[in-house]
């Protein structure tokens, strides 16, 4: 994708196969298990979901006009990826994830905060659902508080 849709719905409208139905399915499951105080838009041109700025006015210590990210989904050039804030600020979460992941059978790529997925027929679908539920709002918040610089 080379120019960023403006919603979340022109976002999935532009989806091509053959990785429509995988986007999609990862993006439903976030979205049912995630915590529902995130709030859901676009952000870093992709389809997320972040911490409001009725919730933590500073916003994301880097970009402070722009609210803290926790989780967004992007199809990228060879991948769809999934970026998870959880995983780079709480090892608990990290360690948890990597070894559910070593369960599903399938080979992890990984970055700091950074999933992707290269085989649309290998993906753990059901350990991503429970990751988006893992962390609430109140923890992510709690934790980024905590951790960052400017306080």
């Amino acid at each position: 994708m080379t120019d960023a849709p403006a919603t979340v719905t022109d976002y999935l409208a532009s989806l091509e196969s053959p990785r429509r139905d995988p986007f999609l399915r990862l993006y439903h499951g976030i979205k049912q298990h995630i915590d529902p105080g995130f709030e859901h838009r676009i952000t870093y041109g992709m389809p997320g979901w972040v911490v409001p700025f009725s919730v933590y006015p500073a916003g994301y210590h880097p970009t402070p006009e722009l609210p803290v990210p926790f989780i967004s989904i992007a199809n990228q050039k060879g991948h769809i990826a999934v970026y998870h804030m959880g995983l780079y600020a709480d090892p608990e979460a990290k360690d948890w994830f990597t070894e559910a992941y070593a369960d599903s059978g399938y080979s992890l790529k990984m970055g700091a905060s950074c999933i992707r997925f290269t085989n649309m027929k290998k993906i753990p679908y059901e350990v991503i659902d429970a990751l988006a539920g893992r962390i609430s709002m109140p923890q992510l918040v709690d934790r980024y508080r905590a951790d960052d610089p400017r306080n």
